[in-house]
């Protein structure tokens, strides 16, 4: 379908500007070029040279010269007469000297007071035992402990020292007990994988010690998680070697492992993700930087392919 506009356009396709240009006057090209300055200067269209009139009355002085610049500057602020100041400069201080306040000290006298004989007479006399008991009596709780405390008002309410609410006990730990073992029976399941088994779909290797290499025969399997296992980086790298050419897995746990894979198994991992365009999700932390954009990039295009491919199948 041809647009309403571009009909009229349809007969200036023949043509050739630079035949018109060369017909034309110095009178005329200097008519068009004063046309040209009136465009508009955002029009992404026009060339740069064409956006904006030229303003510079000057002749061009030649290419950039920046030691002949840097001198030219020079010469002009040497001979720019500098500005007199309004106030002249003299040493005087203005104003008063900061003294900083002094915080005042506070002084405590001893309050003097007097009791009764009587009453002076019984407390010298008391016994320790005692004055704890007048202390718990009078509430003064911060001469005396906690447990001479609920050992006076306890033993008068007949309350257990046990269940006194002042005193913080801690709680009882609770045992934590470990993972139970995976009851996968490794043998079984590696050679049902062996032998292409369309029953089985996935296969959960966690806790399990021991690892082989069957991917490369298997055409079923979809996920596989072999976290947190004793793999070292050779094995995970015979892994991924056999992952190159698996087109039926899309998720992958590898991670948790007992040492640290390397920088040369995240590197093939990586390379590994941006080949095999089946996998949509892996399970593994990278600690190096490089590595981990790479696995974060291909593991993105992978899942916008799969997207692509049902957005074209609905259609």
């Amino acid at each position: 379908m041809t647009l309403p506009f571009r009909k009229d356009l349809d007969k200036y396709k023949d043509l050739d500007e630079d035949e018109i240009l060369g017909k034309l006057s110095e009178e005329e090209l200097k008519q068009l070029e004063t046309v040209l300055d009136d465009l508009d200067p955002e029009n992404a269209l026009l060339p740069a040279g064409f956006r904006q009139k030229d303003q510079t009355a000057k002749k061009a002085s030649g290419p950039f010269d920046r030691e002949r610049l840097l001198a030219y500057l020079e010469k002009q602020a040497l001979e720019h007469k500098d500005r007199e100041d309004y106030v002249p400069f003299t040493r005087e201080k203005k104003g008063k000297v900061f003294i900083p306040k002094q915080k005042p000290v506070q002084s405590y006298t001893e309050e003097k007071f007097s009791l009764d004989p009587e009453l002076e007479e019984a407390l010298t006399s008391a016994t320790d035992t005692e004055l704890d008991d007048l202390a718990a009596i009078l509430g003064m709780s911060n001469l005396i402990t906690n447990n001479q405390f609920c050992d006076v008002v306890g033993s008068r309410n007949g309350i257990d020292k046990d269940s006194f609410s002042n005193i913080v006990k801690s709680e009882k730990m609770l045992p934590v007990f470990d993972e139970p073992p995976n009851p996968t029976n490794v043998e079984e399941t590696l050679q049902r994988i062996k032998d292409n088994d369309s029953r089985l779909a996935e296969v959960n290797l966690n806790n399990i010690k021991a690892l082989a290499d069957m991917l490369r025969v298997n055409t079923k399997l979809k996920s596989l998680n072999i976290e947190s296992n004793f793999i070292t980086g050779v094995g995970i790298l015979a892994l991924v070697d056999a992952l190159k050419d698996n087109e039926t897995l899309t998720e992958i746990k590898i991670d948790n492992q007992r040492q640290q894979l390397g920088t040369v198994a995240e590197v093939e991992i990586a390379k590994m993700l941006e080949e095999n365009t089946k996998i949509l999700k892996f399970g593994y932390h990278f600690t190096q930087q490089g590595p981990r954009a790479r696995a974060a990039a291909a593991i993105t295009k992978n899942n916008d392919l799969v997207r692509k491919r049902r957005v074209e199948g609905d259609n």
